[in-house]
């Protein structure tokens, strides 16, 4: 038995994500709690926080979980960027509060040419703030690996590592694991021995236990292309054989598995969740 889930849209009133989770055949799924390409966004409704509550108790499905908008940098040089994102990060750990969301995941974003070194710092810096400023203690910030882009700082276990050392509220932190992201990023997926080696990486650098949830998505770039292109389960460069290896290891299958794939003519989210479930032999 398997968690798997996707991401779904909140258009019309958060509440009404968890009928969408639930007419795709999911056991958990991801939102964004706002618009997640702008700076703004109004403060939640207590009624529709409410409505959002009790329909996911209704339901029977979780975890919820909320991702962070696109627009914030953690790593940015640029302070006015950088103090936004900090106040975004911050009112995003309330929002999931609100809503009784458990895990709010977040990219590290990008130093711009600042060095690795100094983008990390400038996250470490600004998670400390937002955790503390935040309150929110029944959140849990999940660090998302990233695909080895120009100027990323968290593309690899050493990367994250770093961060999370940095962090004061370690038991507040916790790691979103992409398997697109790593595939392109240059960590081998397709083998078992792949698998193995980082998941042993995360266990021996950040420690076990700290893996919370899995982004299950198959990557369309060649391995360590640094392409952040998701495709459909099985059908990109890590491939079926690649996901059996991936869904047959416990530290994953006690994961909530969270599908970003593409929704097009060949498949939508119910058929990515299907496929999963059948490499999970679940």
């Amino acid at each position: 038995m398997v968690l798997v889930g996707c991401h779904v849209s909140i258009a019309g009133s958060i509440d009404l994500a968890v009928g969408r989770a639930l007419d795709s055949g999911c056991d958990t799924f991801q939102i964004f709690s706002r618009n997640p390409r702008g700076w703004k966004a109004k403060d939640i409704d207590p009624d529709v926080a409410g409505a959002f509550r009790r329909a996911l108790d209704a339901s029977g499905i979780g975890p919820a979980v909320d991702h962070m908008p696109y627009l914030p940098n953690l790593a940015s040089p640029d302070d006015a960027i950088y103090e936004k994102s900090v106040a975004a990060l911050t009112d995003e750990l309330r929002r999931c509060e609100v809503l009784g969301i458990p895990y709010l995941v977040t990219h590290l974003g990008h130093h711009r040419g600042a060095g690795t070194g100094t983008g990390q710092e400038r996250v470490v810096a600004a998670i400390n703030r937002a955790l503390e400023e935040a309150g929110a203690q029944g959140v849990m910030l999940l660090l998302e690996n990233t695909a080895g882009e120009k100027n990323s700082v968290g593309s690899t276990v050493a990367d994250l590592c770093r961060i999370f050392e940095g962090i004061d509220g370690k038991e507040r932190i916790g790691i979103c694991f992409d398997t697109c992201h790593a595939f392109a990023a240059g960590y081998d997926l397709r083998t078992g021995e792949g698998v193995d080696a980082v998941l042993e990486e995360i266990d021996d650098l950040i420690g076990p236990g700290h893996l919370r949830i899995i982004h299950l998505n198959d990557c369309k770039g060649d391995l360590g292309s640094g392409l952040d292109r998701h495709e459909h389960i099985g059908l990109g460069s890590i491939g079926e054989e690649g996901f059996r290896h991936i869904l047959s290891r416990p530290a994953i299958r006690g994961c909530p598995l969270i599908c970003e794939t593409p929704v097009d003519g060949r498949r939508g989210d119910d058929g990515n969740i299907a496929k999963v479930r059948e490499l999970a032999g679940a």
